[in-house]
Formats: structure tokens, C-alpha cells, sequence
């Protein structure tokens, strides 16, 4: 089955097209692409829909696209598992909206404008928060009063849920474990990162809350802070409208409130040319992010691996060495060679005699959600 995957952004789109039909991760992939400043040079998700399309027509030498798998940021606690789109679900998925303000609405527009471009392919809505849909009501409920559960939904929901699935999967096989015996921790850390405890395969608990701003400290997101900080502001400050607030915490906080720049790699390479802000910043972001290993590690009853993910986590040698040096009480190692290691696989990054193992697990959210959407397609 040829299935479009498509990540619609508020001012971008994200392709790629697999044959699940294929074996091997490189004969899957037919075609990947990426279109941005949609909204600006680009006028609307249609229009960058309509240059995708051309840009498919060489690749797919007249095969025709069978299916399509949209990645949906939230949804909600209505949908638990991937679905097949209709209009009642695109109404829901909008309706959602105010739980992912900066992605819900990109994938609206996404799915309309793909029912445009490609007319009478079936699409299927393959949900971030799904993953998480297994936390108890202990894990995911907040203690506020009754009222703001039950009209506004309030309560956590979680992100990157496609990706720690696909993770841990892929980490149970690796080592040998029975997916329904394996407990994890996987921290996805990319721009927007996020952590999960895993516990018998399935999520326990995540870092990320009724919105993907909670958590961890990640590229322009503050993650956790006292929430009376935004009220008493506020309250102080009439410029500081909830709207400006929103901005701040999501737009401008973070790695590039303390270091001036969103890109880890920068990060790095300034604190390494002895910038001290850059310093701050890694140390306030490896420490939040081993604070919560250290938790879901007592939540799980026991972490059977440590999973670094995304492009930080497969890719930032010095962040995975500076969180992984604050797990020492847990008796943690890792293998300095091994760290440096990138690699398209799975690959152990701790040492013979370390008491929990520490994997890179290459993510490819594309591929689960073409795998999903293969599943409801044919029925």
C-alpha cells in the first residue's frame, strides 16, 4: 500500500511517502519532502498540498497514492487509537483545538486541503496523545476542582505519544524482552521534548501535561513552572495579557531565554567556548530531565533501559553525557566511545557493567503512522 504521510505545521508541511508493502526501511521510502512558509510565499496548506503533489508525480512514476496518515497532535480523551476521518471526526479534531492551540488547527486545515488534492482517498487521523490514553486516573488527573474537568477536559494528556510507542517497541526487541514485560523510561528531546515512564510496554505516566508546555525545559518552552507566576503576573501587569503569556512560555522561554538560541547544537558549541548562559542552560535542562528519570525509574518499579530519542536525544553526544552524569545514584554508566557513536540503528551507549542500560533509539514517527494507517484502511 503506497501511504502519504503528512505533518502539517501552522506555516509548514511535512511528507513523506512509504510501500508498506516493502521490506527495509530504505525500499519503504519512495519519496520525502518538506514545504515551508506556508502562509507567507506560500499562500495556504492547499497551496503547499498542490506543490507536493507535483513534486510526487517523478517519484511515483504514475502509481497513485492509496491512503494517507495525518499525525494529529491532541486528541483529547475522544480518541484513544487511530481513525479513520470523516467529517464528525475533522469537527472533532477541531473542537480540540484549544488543548493544542499551535497544531490542532494546522491539522485541520492539512486534512481539508488533502481531500482536495487527492479526492476519495480514505484519510486516517494517527493521534500524538494516544499513547498515553493507559495512565491511570492517579497519573493524569490534576487536583483542581471538579468543574474544570468536566467543561473544560482538564487533566494530562501528553505528546510524542507516536513516538515513544515506536520507541519502545523497538527497544524491547532490541534487547531481547517481551513488550508486555518491559519497563522503560524514553525521553524524546528534540525542540519540543517530552519523557514517559513506561510500565509493562504501555505508558504510566509523561512529562508533558493538558497542553505539550509542561515538563521538561525544551527549545523556546519554559516546561514546568509555578502556575500562580503567570496569575500574580498578570494581575500586576495589564501588557501581560493571556495571550501575551501564551506567547511568551511557548514562543520565547526555554533554551532561548537563558542562552539566547533554541538550537542545542549551538548551545553546546557557546557553553564549550566557556559562554556561562549557555552553561545555565544545559545545567537547568540536564537536571530537569534527570529529576524525571529518577522519578519514573522509582514509578515503573525499576527501568530495565534508559531510551534517548529525537534529534537531541540521537544526536546531542554532550547532553546525553551531561543528563546521564547526574544518574550516578542509580548506578549509570556510560560508555564514553559508544556515546559518540551516531548510527540509523539502535545502539547501547553504557557500559558492560552499568546497572541499567542506556540506548539511542532512532524515532521514525513516519513510519508508525503509515504502519497504523495501513491497519485501518484495511480493515
Amino acid at each position: 500500500m503506497l501511504v502519504l504521510v503528512i505533518n502539517c505545521g501552522s506555516s509548514s508541511v511535512k511528507y513523506q511517502v512509504r510501500d508498506t508493502d516493502q521490506q527495509g526501511e530504505g525500499n519503504q521510502v519512495i519519496a520525502k519532502g518538506l514545504i515551508e512558509n506556508v502562509g507567507t510565499k506560500i499562500p495556504d496548506h492547499t497551496a503547499a498540498l498542490a506543490i507536493m503533489a507535483e513534486e510526487l508525480k517523478t517519484p511515483l512514476h504514475g502509481k497513485t497514492i492509496d491512503s494517507i496518515g495525518h499525525r494529529v497532535v491532541q486528541g483529547g480523551d475522544v480518541f484513544t487509537e487511530p481513525v479513520l476521518i470523516d467529517d464528525q471526526v475533522l469537527q472533532q479534531i477541531d473542537d480540540l483545538s484549544p488543548l493544542a492551540p499551535l497544531h490542532n488547527p494546522a491539522h485541520v486545515l492539512g486534512i481539508k486541503a488533502a481531500t482536495e488534492t487527492y479526492p476519495g482517498v480514505p484519510q486516517v487521523a494517527v493521534f500524538d496523545n494516544a499513547f498515553h490514553s493507559t495512565m491511570p486516573e492517579y497519573v493524569y488527573r490534576y487536583a483542581v476542582p471538579e468543574e474544570l474537568v468536566e467543561k473544560y477536559g482538564v487533566r494530562r494528556y501528553g505528546a510524542h505519544g507516536t513516538s515513544h510507542d515506536y520507541v519502545t517497541g523497538v527497544a524491547a526487541e532490541y534487547l531481547g524482552v517481551e513488550r508486555d514485560q518491559f519497563n522503560a523510561v524514553v525521553a524524546h528531546l528534540g525542540n519540543g521534548a517530552s519523557i514517559t515512564a513506561v510500565e509493562g510496554g504501555k505508558c504510566l505516566d509523561t512529562s508533558m501535561g493538558y497542553t505539550p508546555l509542561a515538563g521538561l525545559i525544551m527549545g523556546t518552552r519554559s516546561g514546568d513552572i509555578d502556575p500562580s507566576v503567570l496569575t500574580n503576573l498578570m494581575m500586576r501587569d495589564p501588557e501581560l495579557t493571556p495571550e501575551r503569556m501564551d506567547q511568551m512560555l511557548n514562543k520565547e522561554s526555554g533554551l532561548l531565554a537563558i542562552a539566547g538560541n533554541n538550537d542545542m547544537r549551538a548551545v553546546v558549541e557557546a557553553m564549550e567556548g566557556g559562554d556561562e548562559r549557555a552553561k545555565l542552560a544545559l545545567d537547568m535542562a540536564s537536571y530537569r530531565l534527570a529529576k524525571y528519570i529518577g522519578g519514573y525509574h522509582v514509578a515503573v518499579g525499576g527501568m530495565q533501559a534508559l531510551i534517548f530519542t529525537a534529534g537531541i536525544g540521537e544526536n546531542s553526544s554532550p547532553f546525553r553525557e551531561l543528563t546521564v552524569s547526574r544518574l550516578g545514584a542509580l548506578g549509570i554508566k556510560l560508555d564514553m566511545a559508544a556515546n559518540q557513536v551516531r548510527s540509523d540503528e539502535p545502539h547501547l551507549i553504557s557500559t558492560e557493567d552499568s546497572a541499567i542500560p542506556v540506548l539511542v533509539v532512532p524515532t521514525n514517527e513516519e513510519k508508525a503512522i503509515a504502519e497504523a494507517t495501513e491497519v485501518i484502511v484495511a480493515g
